[in-house]
């Protein structure tokens, strides 16, 4: 009887975690911004139809980049998730840490328990109802959390695009400021992006009980042009 190959479980999980970073790597990224009245979803999405920036509940969103098919089926099992908690208790019970705990388990299962790994890095983001209860939290592929404050970048070269937000950010910030810091970001400084391949949708502390808002291309470009 021939015996298994050992492999060292850090080498598997170094081989994972690199696999799933190329994948998500390939994908473009996209940003949130926080602004006076809410937070602001700025993605590079050419596609008409395929959504990375959805809504979750009231209050909350859902940002992914990678595999559109792996984070979609995440975003449609928060929507679920909320559904219910708000129907069993109270709209008022679901909250994004809750939910960003859920995804973290999911993909922390995922990523030690399955072959492959999924090649998704995901943002839930809640709208509080003053600015300093907004809550962004950016989730990993292998389930690790981080709790971001004023902006957050997932995607390829999130490294860069977040040393840029960084570097402009400021409180205060109007809508448009923030949707041009954010395609600013994005694009660097070797390149621009047209208001065709942006996606942007907004959580607006004044727009009602459902907060999310999609904006349309007469909106982007009066928030480009602003």
């Amino acid at each position: 009887m021939s015996m298994p190959f050992y492999v060292a479980p850090e080498q598997v999980m170094k081989d994972r975690a690199d696999y799933a970073r190329k994948g998500i790597a390939r994908g473009r990224a996209l940003v949130a911004v926080r602004y006076v009245d809410g937070i602001a979803l700025v993605a590079e999405n050419a596609s008409e139809t395929l959504r990375k920036i959805s809504e979750i509940y009231d209050r909350i969103a859902f940002a992914g980049v990678g595999k559109y098919n792996e984070f979609d089926q995440l975003r449609v099992a928060g929507v679920r998730a909320a559904d219910l908690k708000g129907f069993q208790y109270s709209r008022d019970d679901v909250d994004a840490r809750s939910l960003a705990n859920q995804y973290a388990q999911i993909l922390g299962q995922i990523f030690t328990h399955e072959m492959k790994p999924m090649e998704v890095e995901i943002l839930v983001v809640e709208v509080g109802l003053t600015p300093g209860s907004d809550q962004l939290f950016h989730i990993l592929y292998d389930g690790t959390v981080f709790d971001q404050q004023d902006h957050a970048s997932l995607g390829g070269d999130s490294e860069a695009i977040n040393a840029r937000l960084a570097e402009s950010f400021a409180d205060g910030l109007d809508l448009g400021a923030a949707v041009r810091l954010g395609v600013s970001a994005l694009a660097g400084p070797d390149r621009t992006i047209d208001a065709s391949e942006l996606e942007v949708a907004v959580l607006e502390r004044g727009n009602g009980r459902r907060c999310f808002h999609r904006l349309t291309e007469s909106e982007l470009t009066a928030a480009l042009s602003g």
